[in-house]
């Protein structure tokens, strides 16, 4: 089976199955072997920003080197083997279906005027305070997350699936665990969890600019607001304190036509931050619905355009 066909299984088996709780994650085996790590590299690389390098390092460097051996293990047992260790790891790297199942539980709560409980829903996906928000702040939260994970649960583990398949896949969910891991600015984690930060920041680089634009793609056809959606990407994208999170809230709210943004609660205090698109419309629930939407769309472009892309280059070849 060619690694194309590989890709197209692990996409339909995401959307088919999501992530069942039953079935055992490699996320999660990442995640706890990053716990481990921690604690004697501390104590055996005495400068924390060392330390900090050498565990991304070893988790990242670990990780591909078991994908790898399994997924030779497997083809040396049978090709088919291999085909199918290959697929599970791949399904495993995305996230499209989870991330809509848990956003439209925050869709279905508002719409049955539960708003209690849809800021239960949303405090799931999201780090900030969600005691107090109104449908406003809670629709705004999960139209956040959804656009800020169509790059890190969708299109990225598929463009490095797309160049290094299974190994490529997993060594990039590697560093999106570190940083969820690591990464971030407290007293503990400024200096140890600074390589995990800065990685990921690298790795989703190019997937975050290759997946706003297509985000205004997706927009038009749609039906939404694909210049709106390209303009405010021009315009707001880089307003962000991330180097690629912005990028894509900015395609999602022009397509919108919302704003995003705004004062943040994060442990009872406020954050300001910048307001990025423009409020053609007052946020609501069917927004959630539309971003959803607008997901899944970008993933079948970006899907069928690094494919072909795939096909040319190895045609060239």
């Amino acid at each position: 089976m060619t690694l194309s066909l590989q890709i197209l299984a692990a996409v339909g088996l995401d959307l088919l199955m999501g992530d069942p709780r039953w079935l055992p994650h490699p996320v999660r085996g990442i995640g706890k072997l990053a716990h481990w790590l921690e604690a004697p590299l501390r104590r055996l690389v005495k400068n924390d920003y060392g330390a900090g390098v050498l565990a991304v390092v070893l988790v990242v460097g670990s990780t591909a080197l078991v994908v790898w051996g399994l997924v030779y293990g497997a083809t040396r047992l049978h090709p088919l083997a291999g085909d199918i260790v290959s697929i599970l790891f791949m399904y495993t790297a995305i996230a499209a279906r989870d991330l809509a199942k848990h956003s439209m539980a925050v869709y279905q709560a508002l719409k049955a005027g539960d708003l209690p409980l849809s800021r239960q829903k949303v405090g799931m996906i999201v780090g900030r305070d969600t005691a107090i928000l109104d449908e406003a702040g809670v629709t705004r939260a999960a139209v956040e997350c959804v656009a800020e994970s169509t790059v890190d649960g969708v299109t990225a583990p598929l463009l490095f699936a797309l160049i290094g398949g299974p190994v490529g896949a997993m060594a990039y969910r590697a560093i999106n665990t570190l940083d969820s891991t690591f990464g971030y600015l407290t007293p503990l984690y400024c200096r140890f969890g600074w390589a995990s930060a800065r990685i990921d920041d690298l790795a989703n680089y190019l997937p975050a600019r290759l997946t706003a634009p297509l985000i205004g793609v997706a927009a038009f056809f749609l039906n939404l607001r694909p210049i709106q959606s390209w303009r405010i990407l021009h315009r707001d994208g880089r307003k962000h304190a991330s180097p690629n999170s912005g990028l894509p809230e900015a395609a999602m709210a022009g397509a919108l036509g919302v704003q995003l943004g705004g004062t943040t609660i994060y442990d009872g205090e406020p954050l300001e931050k910048p307001t990025i698109g423009e409020a053609l419309m007052p946020l609501t629930s069917r927004h959630i619905l539309q971003a959803n939407v607008v997901m899944f769309t970008t993933l079948a472009l970006f899907l069928a355009i690094g494919l072909t892309a795939r096909q040319v280059i190895i045609s060239w070849r």
